[in-house]
């Protein structure tokens, strides 16, 4: 040791070489760092909206173990058989959509029945592709990557999936125009099926061990399971915005639009936000051909609640030179039209409605149609996996009205950046896409499709209900605590 100290003390001539040369060196660097130009790259301010990688690798290799609660066939795949078997005239549509897919299930009799083509049933059919997967048999079920594994012990599950076809069940009651959907009793079917629903699953022990807050229940429909929703709220409710929790309409019946079930009862703590199924077949890049058209809207004009902005922005927009409003449903007539308008526009609105989303923004992502989102109170699907900003245009409502914004707007985007928006779009279609080729939506599943993502969304709560769940168990009995609104 003293040795070493006594070298470090009196340099060698080697020593004081090396000690010259790195001082020389450290001179040379400070001269050039502080005096020479330096040759750099300009600099380019990154794009507000770059391409973003793939999806797939943020699915997680752990599966979701799912018990499939044990409901009587006739709320769910019987239920099916019931609207096949029966010819109906949608009393809202004044047609039976589905007439002559109806005529080739009574010829060809499947073993595994579709689900409607009727659009206003159709676009809220995740009920049947989520529950398709789970019935598929395990080993197929691995073939397409599905995260879901069913269990057969509820002990052993991280949820309980609840099996109603909850929109199936409304439709049919709102279908037959027979003005008793809003009404508890007999006469109304979707309440008695909600109620046998409800008795069931509350009386099982898998409910009374976590009071709940395990179970998914499928409510993309706005008034899906509308009389009992104060009785499930503890539960994952898959919805496809938080839109349609209102008791009754703000111009019905002489109601207050406050007069709605407390947001206490959905959050996005706990409830997983959900894709419509679109409803115009998928347009790829590489088929995306020149647009004539700015901006391009199908849809009813009048709507209620936070849709009244939809009719301002119509009388604003209808005689604007570039800009195509065609009233009327988009799909449940002129399916052909809404194709040939969407993929001919380069922007698609998307005005909030009775709801703040419907599955025309679906359908835009399907077009490459870049979405114009005029809606301030939106929830959107998968958020956290994917970035919406990148592929469609927000625009807050009180700039959408004001005179000449919007179309201004629009104009001001460069080929660039909306080539940019399409190629995004490309890259999350399948994101959306329920769809699984299948009779009866029963095989395996797209690993990066919407049933997988929502999966994925589920398994992310798990956490948070876990610890609600050990939480309420320590409580002394007797004792409650208020709800709170955790709605972000």
């Amino acid at each position: 040791m003293m040795k070493t100290l006594h070298s470090l003390k009196t340099p060698t001539p080697h020593h004081l070489l090396l000690l010259s040369l790195s001082l020389f060196s450290l001179s040379l660097l400070f001269f050039f760092f502080f005096f020479s130009p330096l040759k750099t790259t300009p600099f380019t301010p990154p794009h507000p909206h770059r391409t973003f990688p793939s999806l797939l690798p943020q699915i997680p290799p752990q599966p979701i173990k799912v018990y499939l609660s044990d409901l009587p066939k006739n709320l769910n795949y019987g239920l099916l058989e019931a609207y096949w078997s029966t010819p109906t005239v949608d009393s809202r549509l004044g047609v039976d959509p589905d007439a002559d897919l109806r005529r080739l299930i009574h010829r060809t009799k499947p073993d595994l029945l579709p689900y409607p083509e009727n659009p206003l049933i159709k676009q809220y059919s995740a009920e049947y592709w989520i529950l398709g997967d789970l019935m598929t048999p395990p080993e197929i079920a691995r073939k397409g990557g599905s995260l879901a594994r069913r269990v057969f012990d509820s002990a052993e599950a991280d949820v309980v999936f609840v099996p109603f076809f909850a929109t199936l069940s409304a439709e049919m009651e709102l279908a037959s125009g027979r003005g008793r959907f809003g009404k508890k009793g007999e006469g109304n079917l979707d309440y008695v099926r909600q109620r046998e629903v409800v008795d069931f699953v509350k009386g099982s022990e898998a409910w009374r061990r976590s009071g709940g807050r395990d179970h998914v229940f499928v409510l993309t429909d706005p008034v899906a399971m509308w009389h009992v929703r104060a009785e499930i709220a503890p539960a994952i409710l898959l919805v496809v915005d938080f839109g349609g929790w209102y008791k009754l309409d703000s111009k019905a019946g002489g109601a207050n639009s406050t007069d709605k079930i407390h947001h206490t009862q959905v959050s996005l703590l706990k409830d997983v936000i959900v894709p419509y199924t679109h409803l115009l077949p998928r347009l790829h890049l590489s088929e995306n051909q020149e647009r004539q058209t700015l901006l391009y809207f199908k849809g009813a004009k009048h709507r209620h609640r936070g849709g009244l902005v939809r009719e301002k922005l119509w009388d604003l927009l209808v005689n604007e030179p570039g800009v195509i409003m065609e009233e009327g449903f988009p799909n449940a007539t002129g399916r052909e039209q809404s194709i040939k308008g969407m993929r001919s526009s380069e922007f698609c609105l998307h005005p909030a409605g009775d709801t703040p989303t419907s599955c025309r923004l679906f359908d835009a992502v399907f077009s490459l149609c870049i979405p114009i989102i005029v809606s301030d109170q939106i929830e959107l699907p998968f958020e956290g996996m994917i970035d919406y900003s990148g592929f469609s245009v927000f625009v807050p409502v009180n700039d959408a009205l004001r005179p000449n914004w919007l179309m201004g707007h629009l104009r001001s985007f460069s080929k660039e950046r909306k080539d940019t928006y399409r190629h995004n779009m490309a890259l999350v279609q399948s994101m959306f896409e329920y769809e699984n080729g299948l009779p009866g939506g029963i095989g395996p599943i797209a690993r990066d499709g919407a049933v997988n993502h929502i999966w994925k969304k589920i398994q992310q709560k798990l956490p948070v209900i876990k610890e609600a769940i050990v939480r309420e168990r320590r409580k002394p009995e007797g004792v409650s605590i208020p709800l709170r609104c955790q709605c972000t």
